[in-house]
C-alpha cells in the first residue's frame, strides 16, 4: 500500500510540474498572460519531489554513501552496517522532530503558496519523507529482525540529547563518531545532515534551521529545471536512442583508427548531461557498447576503463544538471558556463578517446569503411534526438521560455517522439516505471543539497569563508600557488564528496579566495566541474568505479587497474585547463564582442 501511494505521489509530483509549466508557455502563446501561481507551484513541487524521491531512494537501498565497506572482510560488513543504520536512524529521527516543530510554526501562520493552499500543508513532506528514511534505514540495515532492533536503537539517541547531554560533553564524541560512520558508509545526507544539527545545536541555535533550510530549494527559479531534464533524459535513455546513436557515430568516424572508441567517447558523453551525470551511462548503456568493443578485438581491460571514464565525460556539456546547480549557486550565467566548457570538455573527450584508439585495438581489429549513404542514413534515423538540443536550445535562446519551461519542453518532447511517433516505450507500461527510477535518482541526490543548505548557512553564519579568505591572503603569495592548492583540494573533495552536495558546500568556501587572486568566475566554475568530473574515478568515493565493477561483475581492485591510464591523462587536461585560463575563456570572450553573450 505505502509503495503504491509513494509512486502514484512521486509520479504526480512530476507530471504536475510537467503539466503547470507548459500551462505556463500554452496561456502566455494564446491568451498574452501566464497561470498566476503555475511556476511557484512548480517550485515548490520541487522539494516534494527530492524528499519523495529521497523516500524512493531508501526504499530501494540507494542513497550515496562511501563504498569502503566493500573493502572490509566478509564477517565484519553485517555489524558495520548496522551500527552506521543506528546512527543514521538517529539523524533522520532528528531531522523529522526538527521538521515537525517547523511545521507547528507554520501552522500558526496564515502564508499561503500559491491556489490558496496553505505553507504547511507544503512543509508536511518534510517529516513525512524523514520519517518513512528513518523506518527504511533500519529495514534495510539487515535481513533478521534482531539485528534491526539493533539498528532501532537510534531512534532513542535524539530523546538522550535533548534530556541528559551538552554541547561541552557530546559535541567533539559526536562529530568522530558521525566521521568515523561516514567513512563507513553512512548515508552522505545523514553524514552532512548530522553534522548541521550538531552545529546548530552546539550553538544554541534551534535545529529546525536545518530543515527550514531545505525550503530554500523552493526559492530557486531555477532548480525545477533539473528534475525536469533529468526526465527528459531517462526517458531517452529507456528507448533505442543509444543504438541509433551509435550507428550514427559508427559510420561518421567508425573509418578511423581507434575509431570505435571515439564511437564510444561521442555516445556516451550525449547521454551524461541528460541522465544527471550519474553514471547512471554505465549500467543503462555498458552492457550495449562493452560487447561491440571486445567484438571488435578491443582489450578487454582498456575497453572496460573507457566505458568506467566515460559514464561521467560529457559533465560540462549542455544541460548538464551539474552546471546549472553551480551555476546557481555561485550567481554565474549558466549560458557562460556552458561556453565557457566547450573546449576543456572536447578536451577531456580527446585525451579519453585518443588513448582507447592507440591501446585499445590488437592487430586485425574491425573497422568499418566511410560511406556516405550509410551516414545519411543513420543521421536520418537519429534525427529525433539530433533535433532535441535544438529545440530545446532554440525556445530558451529566443526567449520564447524560461529554462523550466524550456526543460518541461523536453520532456514533452521526447514521451511524443518515444511513445507517439517511434513507439518504443509504452505510456502505461513504461512512463511510470522510467518516472520512478527518475524520482529515485533526484532524491538521491537532492536530499543531500536540503541538508547541505544548512550546513552551508552554519559556515556562513560563523563567516568561515572570510576566515579562510584572511588565512589565504596571509600565507598564498600568488594565483599560480593558489590554483595549484585549489586542484588539490579539489581532487580530495572529489575523491571523498558527490558532485551535488561538494557544490552546495564547497563553492561558497572557494568563491572569495578565487576573487581575491584574480580568478575569473567561470573559469573557476570550470577548474571545479572538471575536477569533479575526475572525483567519479577517485576512490574512495568513485561512483563510476563502483557502477563499473557492479555492471561488468569485475573486483574494484581491477576496475582501479584499468581506469589508471585514463585518470592520469585525465589529471593533466585538467591541469591544462586549470593553468591555460584562454582554453576555457576564448569562446566566452568571442561571443560576447559580437554581442551573442551577455557581459557580466
Amino acid at each position: 500500500m505505502l509503495t503504491r501511494a509513494e509512486n502514484a505521489v512521486s509520479l504526480a509530483a512530476l507530471a504536475a510540474m510537467v503539466l503547470l509549466a507548459l500551462t505556463e508557455i500554452a496561456g502566455r502563446a494564446l491568451f498574452q498572460v501566464g497561470v498566476p501561481g503555475s511556476i511557484v507551484l512548480v517550485q515548490h513541487l520541487t522539494l516534494w519531489v527530492a524528499l519523495l524521491g529521497a523516500a524512493l531512494a531508501a526504499r530501494s537501498d540507494r542513497l550515496l554513501a562511501l563504498a569502503t565497506p566493500h573493502f572490509l572482510p566478509e564477517r565484519w560488513r553485517n555489524p558495520t552496517r548496522v551500527a552506521t543504520a543506528m546512527v543514521a536512524t538517529a539523524i533522520a529521527a532528528t531531522l523529522t522532530i526538527a521538521s515537525l516543530d517547523l511545521l507547528a510554526i507554520e501552522r500558526r501562520t496564515d502564508a499561503v503558496v500559491a491556489w490558496g493552499i496553505p505553507m504547511w500543508v507544503v512543509l508536511t513532506v518534510l517529516p513525512a519523507a524523514f520519517g518513512v528514511i528513518a523506518v527504511r534505514l533500519i529495514w534495510t540495515a539487515a535481513t533478521t529482525h534482531r539485528w534491526r532492533l539493533v539498528a532501532a536503537a537510534g531512534l532513542v539517541l535524539p530523546a538522550v540529547y535533548a534530556t541528559w547531554l551538552t554541547p561541552s560533553i557530546a559535541l567533539l564524541p559526536s562529530g568522530i563518531v558521525i566521521v568515523v560512520a561516514t567513512a563507513l558508509g553512512l548515508p552522505l545526507f545523514t553524514a552532512i545532515g548530522g553534522a548541521a544539527l550538531l552545529l546548530f545545536w552546539s550553538d544554541a541555535t534551534p535545529i529546525n534551521a536545518v530543515p527550514g533550510e531545505a525550503y530554500r530549494l523552493t526559492t530557486s527559479p531555477m532548480l525545477a529545471a533539473i528534475p525536469l531534464f533529468a526526465l527528459g533524459g531517462y526517458v531517452l535513455a529507456a528507448g533505442q536512442a543509444s543504438q541509433r546513436l551509435t550507428r550514427l557515430c559508427t559510420a561518421l568516424v567508425g573509418w578511423m583508427p581507434g575509431g570505435l572508441a571515439i564511437v564510444v567517447v561521442l555516445v556516451l558523453a550525449f547521454f551524461t548531461p541528460l541522465t544527471g551525470a550519474s553514471g547512471v551511462t554505465i549500467l543503462s548503456m555498458g552492457g550495449l557498447l562493452l560487447p561491440v568493443l571486445v567484438g571488435s578485438k578491443y582489450r578487454a581491460p582498456t575497453s572496460i576503463g573507457l566505458v568506467t571514464v566515460s559514464g561521467s565525460i560529457g559533465l560540462l556539456f549542455f544541460p548538464s544538471l551539474p552546471v546549472f546547480l553551480y551555476a546557481f549557486y555561485a550567481n554565474v550565467p549558466f549560458e557562460r558556463i556552458f561556453v565557457g566548457g566547450l573546449l576543456p570538455g572536447v578536451l577531456l573527450m580527446a585525451v579519453v578517446a585518443g588513448w582507447a584508439a592507440v591501446r585499445g585495438p590488437v592487430p586485425g581489429a574491425l573497422r568499418t569503411s566511410f560511406r556516405p549513404r550509410e551516414a545519411a542514413l543513420a543521421a536520418w534515423d537519429a534525427k529525433w534526438e539530433l533535433l532535441l538540443p535544438v529545440v530545446v536550445l532554440a525556445t530558451f535562446v529566443a526567449g520564447l521560455t524560461t529554462l523550466v519551461e524550456s526543460a518541461a519542453i523536453a520532456v514533452l518532447y521526447v514521451i511524443v517522439v518515444e511513445c507517439a511517433v517511434l513507439r518504443e516505450l509504452s505510456v502505461r507500461r513504461d512512463l511510470p516505471r522510467v518516472g520512478i527510477e527518475c524520482a529515485t535518482l533526484i532524491g538521491g541526490f537532492m536530499i543531500l543539497l536540503c541538508v547541505a543548505l544548512g550546513f552551508t548557512n552554519y559556515l556562513v553564519l560563523t563567516e568561515v569563508p572570510a576566515r579562510l579568505l584572511e588565512w589565504a591572503q596571509r600565507y598564498i603569495e600568488s594565483a599560480v600557488v593558489f590554483l595549484l592548492v585549489l586542484n588539490v583540494l579539489l581532487i580530495a573533495v572529489g575523491a571523498l564528496m558527490d558532485i551535488y552536495s561538494a557544490i552546495i558546500i564547497v563553492v561558497p568556501l572557494i568563491l572569495p579566495l578565487a576573487a581575491a587572486f584574480g580568478v575569473d568566475p567561470t573559469h573557476l566554475a570550470i577548474i571545479f566541474l572538471a575536477n569533479m568530473e575526475l572525483g567519479y574515478l577517485m576512490p574512495p568515493m568513485g561512483e563510476n568505479l563502483f557502477l563499473s565493477a557492479y555492471r561488468f561483475d569485475q573486483p574494484l581492485l581491477r576496475i582501479y587497474r584499468y581506469t589508471l591510464p585514463y585518470t592520469v591523462l585525465l589529471l593533466i587536461a585538467v591541469l591544462i585547463i586549470t593553468y591555460v585560463p584562454d582554453l576555457t575563456l576564448w569562446l566566452v570572450t568571442l561571443l560576447e564582442q559580437r554581442g551573442y553573450l551577455g557581459v557580466t
